[in-house]
Parts: structure tokens; C-alpha cells; sequence
């Protein structure tokens, strides 16, 4: 069993100490640290959670260090922890800056612990239902839209919202992003609190992105465009539409009842919709068991450090294309 230990428990924080507390069959809770008293003596007393006084003091009584403080402190929990050879979560974004992800990659290297960030949606049933098919999108659109919340408005809705999406598509297309265009307005706060960016990839791939926190409208949704197929993923309700085109003499093809027939420029081709069955999962927790897993296995973490350096990066590059085009208020 793994000793861990939750630093921050604020709104997240506390989710993830539950979440903790349900996989006592891989995770022994040894208590959390949290600097703001009022805060530590509440979230104690409500879980009966021990709080440590002390940094060091936890980081030396834990094997897995789960960080889920504010982005700013990320880069100098983390560095503490890898320092004692602790393994680690760290929530997204990975550090408020790519300068910091790029020390912590060559602190890994001196210290090989196991490291995995928290992007979550990695782990949406909706985006589960897709792995196991064979994926080249070619145009792909992604809308994250929510209603406002003051919470998360210090940082630019690219880093708030956009940088889940960034991060599936990273995850879709192992290419080098060769162009940015990118717009942002500000609208209550000093930072974009609506954006769009235009990403093109070496392999030719187009993605286009749209993240708002002044909609009227929750979405969260991902479509992919390649050959033959089409996929829609709503990340909100946590379901899968796929359509898909067969040639008429192709093997293996679904049973008839789901085909329908249709004429195309080249001829007949059956077309195939369904929606892909999903299964509920909580996707924090599941993320907690692939970290735990990677430990007691020694395998690659689901979403490791590389990774979550290259959304952050990305993510960083479109608000300095905003930024150029003086759209903000920063």
C-alpha cells in the first residue's frame, strides 16, 4: 500500500482527499497540508484527516505526493517532492509556466520518480470510447464552454479551460505544431475570458479551439474529421457519437441492421451511427489508480510530465498570440 498526502484542499482538494479515502485498498491517507488555518482546521475536523504543520515534515512520512495547490505553488511542491524521491500528482496546469515544466523534466532525469498530471478528461468515459479505434483526424473542433465563475478568472480561460482540450488533441496527433493564430477578448477580468485559436500540425491536421467562461450554455465537445469517419465527443454528458463509411466489399463489417446504404461520388458505401456505450466512471479517482499503478508496476503514467508540459507550452504560445495581437488587458 502507498503512503499519500494531499497538499491544498481547497474546492479540488477536498475532492481528491475523498477520493483518496475510497481507494484505501491502494492509498493509505497520512494527512495533508494546507497553509491557510481557517481552511486546515476545517477540512480536519469535517474529515478527520491529520494536518501536517509542516511541509517537509509530510513529504518525509509519504511515498506519492498528490498536489493539488494553486497553479503558482506547483513548480516548488513538486521540486521539494522529486528532491526527496517522491512520487507525484500534480493537477493542471503542471506550473504556471513552460520555464518551470522545463526544470522539472530535467530534475526527473536525476530523480526518476513517477510523475502525472491532472488532466482529467483523459479519463471522460466520453474520450475512453474512442481508444481502441484507429485514429488520423484530419480537421478537428473543440468547444468548452461554461457559465461565469469568478473562481479561475487570475488566469487566461486558454490555461482555465482551453488547455483540457489542448491536451486531448496533443494526445490524438503525435505531430509538431507548425502554426498558431489565436484571438481573445476580455470581458470581466484582466485575462481572455473567451478565446479561439487556429492550430495547424506538420502532418497537415487542422485543429480549431473555442473556450469561454461568459457563456449562456454549458458544452464540452470534441469532433474529430478523418477519412470514412466522424466522431463527436461531448465530454459534459459523457457520450460518443460515431459515423462511419464502409465500402461494400470491405471485411469484417458491422451486421447488416446497422448499416444504411448510400450513394456516393465513388458508389455505394454503407454508412454505420451508433453511439459508442459508455461506462460511468469517476474519472479522478481513476486517474489516482493509473499513478498508483505505474508506481507499483514501473510503467509509464497515463499522463506524464512530457505531456503535461507540451499543453502547458502550447497553451502559453496561444496567450502570447493573443497578447501580440493586443486583446487583453494584462
Amino acid at each position: 500500500m502507498l503512503k499519500i498526502g494531499v497538499f491544498g484542499v481547497g474546492h479540488l482538494g477536498k475532492i481528491h482527499l475523498k477520493c483518496i479515502q475510497e481507494l484505501e485498498d491502494i492509498y493509505q491517507l497520512v494527512g495533508f497540508y494546507d497553509p491557510d488555518d481557517a481552511t486546515a482546521i476545517a477540512v480536519s475536523k469535517n474529515t478527520d484527516v491529520p494536518r501536517f504543520d509542516s511541509l517537509d515534515t509530510l513529504l518525509d512520512a509519504v511515498d506519492v505526493v498528490d498536489i493539488v495547490a494553486p497553479t503558482f505553488a506547483h513548480f516548488d511542491l513538486a521540486k521539494a517532492a522529486l528532491q526527496k524521491g517522491k512520487h507525484i500528482f500534480i493537477e493542471k496546469p503542471l506550473t504556471k509556466t513552460p520555464e518551470e515544466a522545463e526544470k522539472l523534466l530535467f530534475l526527473q532525469k536525476k530523480y526518476p520518480v513517477k510523475i502525472q498530471i491532472g488532466h482529467v478528461e483523459r479519463f471522460n468515459p466520453a474520450f475512453l470510447a474512442v481508444n481502441e479505434l484507429e485514429l488520423n483526424p484530419m480537421f478537428i473542433e473543440a468547444h468548452r464552454l461554461a457559465l461565469f465563475n469568478p473562481r479561475g478568472t487570475d488566469v487566461s480561460v486558454v490555461l482555465d479551460l482551453m488547455i483540457h482540450d489542448l491536451d486531448i488533441v496533443l494526445s490524438l496527433v503525435p505531430h509538431k505544431v507548425t502554426q498558431i493564430h489565436a484571438s481573445g477578448v476580455s470581458v470581466m477580468s484582466k485575462t481572455p475570458d473567451i478565446a479561439n485559436a487556429r492550430i495547424e500540425f506538420e502532418n497537415g491536421c487542422v485543429a480549431n479551439f473555442t473556450a469561454s467562461r461568459m457563456s449562456l450554455k454549458n458544452m464540452r465537445k470534441v469532433r474529430l474529421f478523418q477519412k470514412d469517419t466522424y466522431i463527436s465527443m461531448d465530454f459534459l454528458n459523457k457520450t460518443t457519437d460515431i459515423a462511419r463509411l464502409f465500402e461494400t466489399t470491405a471485411k469484417n463489417l458491422p451486421p447488416k441492421e446497422q448499416l444504411n446504404e448510400l450513394e456516393t461520388h465513388s458508389g455505394k458505401k454503407y454508412l454505420q451511427f451508433k453511439q459508442s456505450q459508455t461506462v460511468p466512471v469517476n474519472a479522478i479517482k481513476m486517474e489516482l489508480e493509473t499513478l498508483a499503478q505505474s508506481i507499483l508496476e514501473d510503467t509509464t503514467p497515463k499522463v506524464g510530465l512530457q505531456e503535461g508540459y507540451r499543453a502547458l507550452k502550447l497553451a502559453h504560445d496561444i496567450v502570447d498570440a493573443i497578447r501580440e495581437r493586443g486583446l487583453t488587458n494584462d
